[in-house]
This record gives structure tokens, C-alpha cells and sequence, in this order.
């Protein structure tokens, strides 16, 4: 496996089913943390593939997570099945995929590995690949267990670039020469896939253009100011698996050694990365409730948070209801880019000094209303991030407050389909 210059991204020895024995509507399952809270759409999942090969029997769907030591035995005996009978190597491999969402829009994006050695989730990290969201450290080790003696990896997690001039995947749309890897309708509502390879001259041309984005002068021109550390790659989804992913990688190193670790599959993960600009990648807020609180003492400590505040960044509005009433804060010299990341501050702080206090993260502005009437309720509602902040805020807050933004329907993400070997 050969990495590009930045040591950040490489093709990958990539693994697929003989498609001219598998059912691949069968085979492709829908990520393991979605409906999560919805295990009669697993009961539908297992309906659906019957005892077909497929991703559902080499995944653990989180609903299941609390069954992990009993399901783990078999998801792994069914990997070393899958990989003698049903996968397909595919090496030096990179693949352009093609998905029809449920809305009939197409979200187009890159399948390749990254190196786990040019990625950080901490706060301030200034690595090639970060976190967008804080991560939860405390769901790394469940995850850890179910990845350790696993001997594939099958990728759900979503990479973005910052490319406002579409230059690195927009032009594999007409000039993507290689054969089809793929090309299926997806179960239970999640649109089509189509997957084709890339040929060595695209694989080229992705290299070089992805060089291109973090350059001293695209730096420069996207967030003013050169001596930046260069992001390329900010996590949209899939975060803690890419997290599990690294400490995995982690341990590995710390059992054999760096020098023995430099070449190890673990080293590296299976992604697809996706422009942020992609007309079909849609970015909703996610507002906040706070519950079992005095609406008018959160108003009024709010107003003592906020005028406290001695930032540059750019004024933000907060609007807040409760009951039958409705009003704004204004927030004039904000230390955070993003209106969420000042409220979030805030709630912290507040619901550590009042116990009984809690927040919930809620979607769409009537769901707001509707929570924020009860008693003892207040509801907040503020301007969404555009797709465009996304990087500068990363580079100069560090990893979102959790829960800023939703990526898109959950019958749109990622189906699980691509494998990858991360044994020796």
C-alpha cells in the first residue's frame, strides 16, 4: 500500500462479494448505529435477507450492543466464512460511489483508506483528519471489543472536504473510466448505490487535487490565513467508529511495537469522503429543550453568561420560548463561531450548579414548541451552521459541541458494503 505525499490517504486492498453469486440488495445493510431505538426495523433487516450472505451478519447493529458477548463469536466465525467463500479481493483499490438518496437527489463521494496516524478526535487537535463533534470517550471500549478480533472492517464512516470549487470528486462524473463494482437498489427505503472503480489516472487525479485543498494558498484563500495547520478531512459521520478504529490501531502499536505496527492493516481505515459542497449533503440543526428548570432564572442566568462574553466572533441570536412566551437574547461579542456552541457552553455550565435540571436534543422548530410549553420546560431555537462554516469553525473552535448538526434523512446514510482485511 502506497501512501500519497501527505501520508494522510492511500488506495486500499478492498473486498466485495462475487456479484454474480450474491444478492446484493441482500448483502448491503444500512449502518449499525441507526434506529437504534427501532428493533422492528432489525426484525425487517432480518426478514429481508433471510439466509442470504450479508453485511447484517458480520456487523453488530448497536440496538443489539448489550448482547455484544453473545453476537460477537458468530460475527466473527462468519468473517473468516465470508472471506473463504463469498469476498472478492480488489487491491490497490479505490471506488467512486454514486447514491440515490430517498429523495431522489445523488450524493456522490470516494471510497479509500486514511491513516489512523493522521487523525485525532481531541479538542484542539491539529491533525489532517479531525473530529467535527466531541466524541464520547466512553464508547470507544464496547466498540473496541467488538473490532479487536475482528478480521475485516466494513466502512460506514463519512469524511468531508472542503472543495467550493469541485474539483477533486465532481469530475470523476463523466471521466470515471473504470468497471462497475456495484450497482443495486437498497433495502427498506435507502435508494440506490452504484459503485464503479477508479482507474490509475483517476486515482491521479484525486490524489493531486486532494493535495491541492490543504496548500499553503488554498489555506490561505479559504480561511485567511497561510500558517494554518491544514485540514483535509473533517469526520461527518461514523466519528466513534473511526475513534474505535484508532484505538484499535492504538493497541496494536503498543503490543508489536511502532516499527512492526508501521505496516499493519490496522494502521489504516476504509472511508468514503464526500464534499461538504455536494448539493445533495443537506446540514440541519439540532435545537436544545432544557427540562425540570425555572425558565425566567435560566433567562437570567443566560443574560449574566452572555454579557460576560469579550469575543470577536461574529453577533449571534438566541431565541428562547417558554409557555406563551417568546424572545431573543443577543449575544454582541460571542467567544464561540456558532450560536449552538455558545448556548451549549452555557447549559453546561448550568445544569452542573442545579441538579434535577436536563436538556434534550430535539429536531425541527414545532417539536421545540410543543416541549418548551410544558412546565418547568424552556426551549431554545437559533440560525443553523451553513455548510460552508463547517471547516473554518473546526480549525478555529476545535470539535463541535455534540449534537450541532444532522446530516441527512437516516434511510440516507451509509449502507455497509466494502470490506476490508485488518489482520495479518
Amino acid at each position: 500500500m502506497t501512501n500519497n505525499s501527505l501520508k494522510c490517504y492511500s488506495p486500499a486492498d478492498i473486498l466485495l462479494p462475487d456479484m454474480n453469486k450474491t444478492n446484493a440488495k441482500k448483502w448491503a445493510v444500512i449502518a449499525c448505529d441507526q434506529f437504534t431505538s427501532e428493533p422492528e426495523y432489525w426484525e425487517k433487516v432480518k426478514r429481508t435477507v433471510g439466509d442470504a450472505p450479508s453485511t447484517l451478519r458480520i456487523t453488530l447493529p448497536e440496538v443489539y450492543l448489550d448482547e455484544a458477548q453473545e453476537r460477537i463469536p458468530s460475527i466473527n466465525a462468519t468473517m473468516k466464512d465470508y472471506i473463504r467463500d463469498v469476498l472478492v479481493a480488489h487491491e490497490n483499490a479505490e471506488i467512486f460511489v454514486e447514491r440515490v438518496q430517498s429523495d431522489g437527489s445523488v450524493r456522490r463521494g470516494i471510497l479509500l483508506s486514511v491513516d489512523l496516524e493522521c487523525y485525532d478526535y481531541r479538542k484542539g487537535a491539529s491533525s489532517l483528519i479531525r473530529a467535527t463533534e466531541a466524541t464520547v470517550v466512553e464508547r470507544i471500549p464496547p466498540r473496541v471489543a467488538i473490532r479487536r478480533n475482528a478480521e475485516v472492517e466494513l466502512p460506514h464512516v463519512m469524511l468531508l472536504i472542503d472543495d467550493p470549487e469541485r474539483t477533486v470528486i465532481e469530475p470523476l462524473i463523466n471521466d470515471c473510466d473504470g468497471e462497475v463494482a456495484y450497482d443495486t437498489e437498497l433495502m427498506l427505503g435507502g435508494g440506490r448505490i452504484k459503485g464503479r472503480f477508479l482507474s490509475e489516472k483517476n486515482i491521479a487525479h484525486v490524489s493531486e487535487a486532494l493535495d491541492r485543498l490543504v496548500s499553503p494558498e488554498k489555506m490561505g484563500e479559504r480561511y485567511g490565513d497561510v500558517s494554518l495547520s491544514p485540514l483535509l478531512f473533517a469526520v461527518g459521520d461514523g466519528n466513534h467508529s473511526l475513534a474505535t478504529a484508532k484505538a484499535l490501531y492504538e493497541e496494536t502499536k503498543a503490543k508489536l511495537g511502532e516499527d512492526a505496527a508501521k505496516n499493519h492493516p490496522a494502521r489504516y481505515a476504509l472511508v468514503e469522503i464526500v464534499n461538504i459542497h455536494d448539493e445533495a449533503l443537506k446540514f440541519e440543526p439540532i435545537y436544545r429543550v432544557m427540562f425540570g428548570v425555572e425558565p425566567k432564572d435560566v433567562i437570567e442566568a443566560l443574560n449574566g453568561y452572555i454579557s460576560a462574553l469579550d469575543g470577536n466572533a461574529e453577533p449571534q441570536t438566541l431565541t428562547y420560548l417558554y409557555g406563551e412566551t417568546v424572545g431573543c437574547l443577543e449575544v454582541k461579542t460571542p467567544v464561540r463561531q456558532l450560536p449552538v456552541a455558545t448556548l451549549q457552553e452555557f447549559i453546561d455550565g448550568y445544569l452542573e450548579s442545579h441538579s434535577g435540571a436536563s436538556v434534550d436534543y430535539i429536531h425541527g422548530e414545532e417539536s421545540v414548541k410543543a416541549l418548551a410549553a410544558k412546565e418547568n420546560a424552556i426551549g431554545f431555537i437559533f440560525t443553523g451552521m451553513g455548510k460552508s462554516e463547517l471547516f473554518k469553525t473546526v480549525i478555529f473552535d476545535g470539535a463541535l459541541p455534540r449534537k450541532t448538526f444532522s446530516m441527512g434523512h437516516a434511510e440516507d446514510k451509509r449502507y455497509y458494503f466494502e470490506c476490508r482485511k485488518i489482520t495479518l
